[in-house]
């Protein structure tokens, strides 16, 4: 049994408590709450004092495909797939490091590397994944720079890609990603940024194609998460009965309000956009072009979702494994600092990244995210209060130690470095 004191506990869900404890067992809080009520120590126990503890973050929109020369949808369909796998592996070791307990991987390599995570033989983050990302040809899962049947013979072999057309298609897509182990279906309601030939502000898909692959997930118990920029794509997805919006850059207060009657959450990733404007030299001059176009109304659309009272978790569409740049893993927990630009509180910005990751899994979420009795013992110890410095959460060294599944996976060295 571990036995954590702390001088600030942040819940993850509701308000912080201060002269707090943690106490973990196989896997499982048992107690998370004010030192006088909780529970004593025994002398078997392991006891630790930190300054502050929270729950493990999730970070609700990744990608594990293992790209390193350049960041768009030809370079990662022509990465070996073992290149990419190897390089991932590494990938979720630094997401780790970073305070990452959970992640949701939106198209790439995530069914297969959950598994080696799952065994044991890979140290990461517990991956929930999609397979590959749903789209129509020609629409922003499609790599438009290599010859079509190069695509199709990439979702023939169970690959990154899988474009859909008509009802029939997208039914047997759903299944195919179903089959590789998915736990929430991926689909691109809009044109996007990194994609050549189509734009963000463009609906694709039909109605019934989309409602197709709603109605194939839910069968299954899974959510859909939809890729939209624009708000035609936006209100079309809604429309059909996808629970979570990604990006949702053109989202305007009807969106907002539709999202907040139906329960849908936003997962933003600010991360991305501001990682892409910093270095503009890992994408083309036509997909740099789009999002800078988009960046100011995307910071616009998270405060308006913020605003409206829609749930928001956190994302950040982080993909490449070079390392040292603003868009590699390991930076994951930048997210937060970018929500509170955007107008949360450094608290709402913590539950963003905590309490309201699992919800974005539906049927499927783990009890995570939370220090409360009976959730799963994903917990960190930080150096500084996030509250008054939220980019305490986006500096890996001064998340001190982390706990997976109860066991402590991250701890400092007598050098002063993490483990």
């Amino acid at each position: 049994m571990t036995y954590l004191s702390a001088d600030l506990l942040i819940p993850g869900s509701g308000e912080p408590v201060t002269d707090a404890v943690v106490v973990m067992a196989e896997g499982t809080i048992r107690y998370a709450g004010p030192r006088p009520d909780a529970p004593a120590p025994v002398g078997s126990d392991d006891v630790l004092h930190v300054p502050v503890v929270m729950p493990g973050m999730w970070d609700c929109h990744t990608h594990l495909v293992g790209t390193r020369a350049g960041f768009g949808l030809d370079t990662v369909l022509l990465t070996p797939p073992a290149v990419a796998a190897a390089r991932s592996v590494g990938d979720l070791a630094a997401a780790l490091r970073a305070g990452i307990t959970s992640v949701r991987e939106l198209g790439g390599h995530g069914p297969e590397l959950a598994q080696a995570v799952t065994e044991g033989s890979v140290i990461g983050p517990d991956v929930y994944a999609a397979g590959a990302a749903i789209s129509p040809t020609g629409g922003h899962g499609d790599a438009h720079r290599v010859p079509y049947p190069w695509v199709r013979d990439c979702a023939t072999h169970g690959g990154i890609l899988q474009t859909a057309d008509g009802v029939d298609e997208c039914l047997r897509a759903v299944r195919l990603q179903l089959r590789r182990g998915a736990r929430v279906i991926k689909v691109c309601a809009s044109g996007g940024v990194i994609s050549d030939l189509d734009h963000p502000l463009h609906r694709q898909f039909s109605p019934a194609e989309l409602r197709a692959v709603v109605e194939e997930a839910q069968r299954a118990g899974r959510i859909v998460a939809a890729h939209c920029h624009g708000k035609d794509g936006i209100m079309a997805a809604l429309a059909a009965g996808c629970r979570t919006i990604e990006h949702g850059s053109c989202l305007d207060e009807e969106a907002a309000s539709l999202m907040r009657e139906q329960d849908a959450a936003l997962v933003p990733t600010r991360t991305i956009f501001e990682g892409i404007l910093a270095e503009r030299h890992l994408l083309n001059d036509e997909s740099y072009a789009k999002a800078a176009a988009m960046a100011d109304r995307h910071l616009e659309a998270i405060a308006i979702a913020h605003r409206a009272g829609v749930r928001i978790s956190a994302g950040t569409d982080l993909g490449t494994s070079r390392p040292g740049t603003p868009l590699s893993w390991g930076r994951n927990g930048m997210e937060a600092g970018h929500l509170v630009a955007a107008g949360l509180t450094p608290l709402e910005a913590i539950e963003a990244c905590t309490a309201n990751g699992p919800l974005t899994l539906g049927p499927q979420a783990p009890k995570s995210g939370q220090l409360a009795a009976g959730y799963q013992a994903d917990v960190l110890a930080l150096s500084a209060d996030p509250l008054a410095d939220i980019t305490v959460l986006g500096d890996p060294r001064r998340i001190t130690h982390v706990w997976k599944h109860g066991e402590l996976v991250k701890h400092p060295t007598p050098s002063g470095r993490g483990v």
